[in-house]
């Protein structure tokens, strides 16, 4: 774990955070604060998570294109 002040930390806070992506960081205060830096794991989506769209179709519609393709060649 890699530890700055608070002032090494004002000055390099680019490379702080590059850090803070590998491992996690502590900063320290003069008073004797200690503070954790570490960066947070992107949320993964469902693939199944996605915009709806505006169309003119019906649930009615949508239901009866179902069943025709469910019945085969007629």
């Amino acid at each position: 774990m890699k530890v700055f002040t608070y002032s090494e930390a004002r000055q390099n806070l680019s490379n702080l955070l590059s850090i803070a992506q590998r491992e996690e960081v502590e900063i320290r205060r003069r008073d004797g604060s200690v503070f954790s830096v570490r960066a947070k794991r992107a949320k993964s989506k469902s693939p199944f998570d996605v915009e709806g769209i505006n169309t003119r179709a019906t649930t009615q519609d949508i239901l009866d294109a179902v069943s025709k393709s469910r019945q085969g060649p007629a």
